[in-house]
């Protein structure tokens, strides 16, 4: 089956990235959300990012028009019916995942792929919710999408080649570099990363060094384009401390346990630049 036609669940910040990228490369795209405000907030800042896109010529106004012609908001899961592709780009809530999958799994054809957007939750999990598992994969942007590159494609014990080799021709079309990697929490990238985030937690936490030097030891000393820290802030605190439970939940590892003061802070309310405060004031 030839992809020409994507749904997204979610048009918050990684469904309206993925909705950008994906009527940037020519397909068409219907987008949907709970409510008319949540829709209406995503479809501005798709537009709003092209038009940026389009400021510093990286884009032009023909172009942004033409892609933005291909783009559909909705309520209502039954405009997905004639989706080739759809991409779950909800929040990491495993129950409310596995009941989105089993509505599209109703309201799709047999042949259609369902791939969410999931950075930790088990996609065979996922897929059991559904009638069609061998059509069942992750497929895990990074944010900001439009200008990361990377994409994970995560396969489960189920997840066909088929399905696989169709997810990584459409992820090369959207111009991503494609990894293949595990049903296993955090996959490959936040298997990495997240230990190395709540070290740095932690060294903040033991005051083995201030934040700004922490941060500072990594970019100048490692060439990371942003500290540890500051990368915790951009995430999102409780979504670190949600990855993070989910990892320690699975392998019971003393490296993916998070400390107590990104428990406190989450509890508290600062979980960085979303609410203008956490690690940094914004």
């Amino acid at each position: 089956m030839q992809i020409t036609k994507i749904g997204i669940v979610g048009c918050g910040l990684m469904g309206a990235g993925i909705a950008e990228v994906s009527i940037r490369a020519g397909y068409n795209v219907v987008v949907s959300e709970v409510n008319k405000e949540l829709l209406d907030r995503g479809l501005v800042n798709i537009r709003n990012s092209m038009a940026k896109a389009v400021e510093r010529g990286r884009l032009k106004e023909e172009e942004m028009k033409g892609a933005l012609a291909r783009l559909q908001g909705t309520l209502s899961l039954d405009d997905f019916r004639d989706c080739h592709l759809i991409i779950e780009a909800i929040g990491e809530n495993m129950e409310l995942k596995r009941q989105t999958f089993a509505q599209l799994d109703k309201v799709c054809p047999p042949e259609t792929i369902l791939a969410s957007n999931t950075s930790c939750l088990s996609i065979v999990d996922i897929a059991m919710a559904t009638k069609r598992p061998p059509r069942v994969l992750g497929m895990h942007f990074f944010n900001p999408v439009p200008v990361m590159r990377l994409m994970e494609l995560v396969v489960s014990i189920l997840t066909s080649g088929e399905t696989l080799d169709a997810a990584r021709k459409f992820g090369e079309s959207v111009g991503k570099t494609v990894i293949v990697a595990p049903d296993t929490p955090g996959f490959v990238v936040n298997r990495l990363l997240i230990p190395y985030l709540l070290d740095a937690i932690r060294m903040l936490e033991a005051r083995v060094a201030s934040k700004e030097d922490i941060d500072q030891g990594m970019v100048l000393g490692c060439n990371h384009p942003m500290g540890p820290l500051t990368l915790a802030d951009y995430i999102g605190l409780d979504t670190l401390l949600y990855i993070a439970d989910a990892m320690y939940q699975e392998f019971k590892a003393p490296h993916f346990a998070a400390p107590p003061l990104l428990k406190k802070m989450v509890v508290a309310g600062q979980l960085g630049k979303k609410t203008k405060k956490g690690f940094y004031n914004y």
